[in-house]
């Protein structure tokens, strides 16, 4: 079991505008006040276009999708969300809390990775029918995988349902660590906004959880995986740190993918530690960060095959 990959799934943000519907509980965007919704998926697509690029340039295997109907669909581009390939063979579909989200599911992708990546989906485990109950678990936005030691780390918001979550760790054989995260005096939506988890690290805003007993029970679980801690803060958050995420580059070689805003925002100890970890690669990310509320991490659909 492998905890980082070095095939990435990215879709384009063919569609790519601000949603009112899901900016209701992510407090990270922005309504667009002057810019078209043609002019913004223009600059949207030019910034995905150079992340691509990038991690082509670093011997990054990435696919890129742009499905039928996705100019209808303005959060695609964050695909991680609504899906998950696991070594096993298994692919596992989320139940999302927007509607506007859920036409992002989309058969053609999977028959792409099945083609293009001679990989075979062997069994589905779909918990998408939570929807029904307004329980949701927004995949590895709203998990955090330790996927060698199977542990899915979690904090608990309106989109990140416990009771969806123990259906998961049941069903995957994971364990699951839990807690509460706020951010300015709100829930935070998803978990990879203020924690990244890697081989031999992990980077997370402590100060993010109010409960002590919470914070003691995942340094323990750092402790007992071998995880080097990084810590950020509330301010880094707005600036995106959390969402990063570890992948393998050329000759297997890690590398540390963010956002210029996150890259910026990070102060010269935390940059040295994660340099021990991998090549950091960063890309500018500003309108999909401003309009979307996610970043680098949200647009990299890990597929372990």
């Amino acid at each position: 079991m492998r905890q980082i990959t070095n095939h990435i799934l990215m879709v384009k943000p063919t569609g790519f505008t601000y949603n009112a519907e899901t900016a209701a509980n992510n407090h990270f965007q922005h309504s667009n006040l002057n810019f078209s919704n043609k002019e913004i998926a223009e600059i949207a697509i030019r910034e995905f276009d150079k992340m691509v690029e990038l991690l082509d340039l670093k011997g990054v295997n990435v696919k890129v999708v742009d499905p039928i109907g996705n100019k209808y669909n303005p959060d695609a581009v964050f695909p991680n969300n609504w899906f998950s390939i696991h070594q096993n063979g298994t692919k596992v579909l989320y139940p999302m809390f927007a509607k506007s989200r859920r036409t992002e599911r989309n058969n053609e992708i999977f028959s792409f990775i099945e083609k293009e990546l001679n990989f075979k989906i062997k069994t589905t485990v779909d918990l998408t029918s939570y929807e029904n109950d307004h329980l949701f678990l927004e995949g590895t936005g709203s998990m955090i995988l330790d996927r060698v030691n199977k542990i899915a780390y979690a904090a608990i918001s309106e989109r990140t349902s416990p009771k969806v979550l123990k259906d998961f760790a049941l069903k995957m054989n994971y364990q699951t660590v839990s807690f509460n995260s706020f951010h300015k005096n709100a829930a935070i939506y998803h978990t990879n906004v203020m924690m990244c988890l890697g081989e031999d690290f992990v980077l997370i805003c402590l100060e993010s959880i109010g409960s002590e007993k919470e914070k003691m029970q995942l340094l323990e679980s750092f402790e007992d995986t071998n995880k080097e801690l990084i810590e950020i803060s509330s301010n880094q958050i707005d600036n995106f740190a959390g969402n990063m995420l570890q992948i393998e580059g050329k000759d297997h070689n890690p590398l540390i993918v963010m956002s210029q805003a996150a890259f910026s925002s990070l102060k010269k100890h935390q940059l040295k530690t994660l340099e021990r970890n991998g090549e950091i690669v960063f890309s500018s990310l500003s309108t999909i960060e401003k309009f979307g509320g996610g970043s680098a991490r949200c647009m990299m659909a890990e597929l372990f095959i």
